[in-house]
């Protein structure tokens, strides 16, 4: 009888991600956990994907950045596509109860659970997954790809800063660039049917904060009128939610314009007014409160508190930390004198920790954003492609300010209870999604010109 040569069979996407998700790559934990994490996945990845890494140039920046670039067949001054992602993530409350193990990896029922798999392991992978597959076809991409994974996005680390100033020391201009942000999403606003690709055309700044106050310590006895603790938190409660006005960028304009051409009704007409009356749009937003108030003004959220050091003791000092996301068409410098305008109170110190300008926004009538809308046709087809404002921070923001064409998207479904477990609990993905997002990104490069 013939010898049979065994045929290896490669994992399905679902197991593959289930093996990044068991290694436990949190960022804020990495005095604890150590670098090994982070050093098995970068190693898992060389396993898993050995085309790409056997027809790409991989370089290391920083601990946790990794750079592969694939030389395509346009001259390099034709600028080349970047496609981002991040391989950390957040802790886990270990008083939340899971279904299954957060770090565990389950596949159940066609779903893969666990911290990452939506944020961004799982948009990382079918990058990977396309870059496998189209190299497995001998296919070369009509211009210079590379992939920038970091590995500390979580906790605003410097590797994909590092990794955006070796392009700008290159002079290397990325034609475009896309990382996390929004995904497809149904009913993307409560009166709009079906589903829709949001697509961060922008995002907002970030800026922390510390206001610190000093006072008279001694007994809690005899209080004086005004202590540090409650000069502080008067400051705090003067930073409402009206501390900035609101204002409509035109990404929220271009969006509502957009998803009203799928509206029917009465609702339509209003969508296309609102498109075209930013005042209206701004104030009603805000009215509104919640996440619409969030993508027409500068957000202010306080978030820590510190000062004494015994219940019957009066502090001499005492500090809040106070967040802020910032709104496109705002700057830092505004940003904290208006802080200081609404405090009023030149006995509370304001000390910015940290702070990143606002992004630009990116064009939705370029060939880059039709790009997308191509690969989604593939990928997703009848779903149309919506601009909208990115509200937390994605590693792409170091891009920005040099790139052209810089967009926010992960070309993943998912529902409103998936992207509420973002950072949360029970973080999940479906199977079927991860194989219609590698459809795009195969999409995306097949057809860059």
């Amino acid at each position: 009888m013939a010898n049979v040569t065994p045929v290896t069979v490669r994992p399905g996407i679902d197991e593959r991600l289930s093996r990044m998700i068991q290694l436990p790559t949190v960022s804020a934990e990495l005095e604890e956990r150590g670098a090994e994490p982070f050093e098995s996945f970068v190693a898992l990845i060389a396993e898993l994907y050995p085309l790409t890494h056997a027809h790409l140039t991989r370089e290391r920046h920083t601990d946790f950045g990794l750079l592969f670039h694939w030389e395509g067949e346009a001259a390099p001054s034709e600028g080349p596509v970047v496609l981002m992602a991040h391989y950390d993530v957040v802790p886990v409350d270990e008083s939340d109860a899971w279904t299954h193990p957060p770090f565990a990896g389950v596949i159940a029922d066609g779903i893969v659970y666990g911290r990452g798999a939506l944020d961004d392991k799982g948009p990382l992978i079918v990058v990977l997954e396309a870059v496998e597959n189209l190299l497995s076809d001998g296919f070369v991409p009509a211009r210079d790809v590379y992939l920038s994974f970091g590995g500390n996005e979580e906790t605003y680390g410097h590797a994909a800063q590092e990794i955006a100033a070796v392009f700008r020391e290159r002079g290397i201009v990325p034609w475009l660039v896309v990382d996390e942000g929004g995904a497809v999403v149904d009913a993307p606003l409560p009166f709009v049917p079906g589903r829709a690709a949001m697509i961060g055309v922008g995002e907002k700044g970030v800026m922390t904060v510390k206001l610190s106050a000093r006072g008279e310590g001694g007994h809690a006895s005899a209080p004086p009128s005004l202590t540090a603790v409650r000069r502080v938190a008067r400051a705090v409660d003067r930073l409402g939610p009206t501390t900035f006005r609101p204002r409509a960028s035109k990404a929220i304009l271009r969006m509502l314009t957009r998803l009203s051409a799928q509206t029917p009704g009465p609702a339509r007409h209003l969508l296309r007014f609102l498109g075209a009356a930013p005042l209206v749009t701004a104030r009603l937003f805000a009215l509104l409160g919640g996440e619409p108030a969030a993508l027409v003004r500068t957000t202010v959220a306080p978030t820590m508190q510190s000062g004494g050091t015994a219940a019957n003791v009066l502090p001499s000092q005492a500090s809040a930390t106070v967040n802020l996301r910032i709104a496109l068409g705002e700057t830092t410098q505004r940003t904290v004198l208006r802080v200081r305008r609404r405090i009023r109170d030149p006995l509370v110190a304001v000390q910015v920790v940290e702070a990143s300008e606002p992004s630009p926004e990116s064009s939705t009538e370029n060939a880059q954003f039709a790009l997308l809308s191509d690969a989604l046709a593939v990928s997703h087809p009848g779903v149309p492609a919506v601009p909208y404002v990115m509200m937390a921070a994605t590693d792409s923001r170091h891009f920005h300010r040099f790139s052209p064409a810089v967009y926010r998207f992960a070309p993943l479904e998912m529902s409103n209870a998936q992207r509420a477990s973002i950072h949360g609990v029970d973080e999940n993905v479906e199977i079927a999604a991860l194989e219609r997002g590698e459809r795009f990104h195969r999409a995306l490069l097949e057809r860059l010109v």
